[in-house]
């Protein structure tokens, strides 16, 4: 789900009908959203009951590391 709404907020292109992250994270950016947009995300996981207990700072840190492995990349 973090993907998706990371691959959404960045507006990554659509491939054979399915938003993909970059083939080689490392090196490959897919595009950038911003530290409100992953704000945002974290938002949202928090509202999801076995998530509701952890702290938005802990949520924020795991968004920003998804979109590390994905090719997105985080401006400030």
């Amino acid at each position: 789900m973090t993907s998706w709404f990371l691959l959404q907020a960045c507006g990554a292109k659509m491939i054979k009908g399915k938003i993909r992250g970059a083939q080689k994270p490392g090196t490959q950016i897919v595009g950038t959203v911003s530290l409100k947009h992953v704000y945002e995300i974290a938002k949202i996981k928090q509202s999801e009951l076995r998530l509701s207990n952890l702290p938005l700072y802990g949520l924020c840190k795991s968004v920003i590391a998804q979109a590390k492995t994905i090719g997105v990349q985080v401006v400030p």
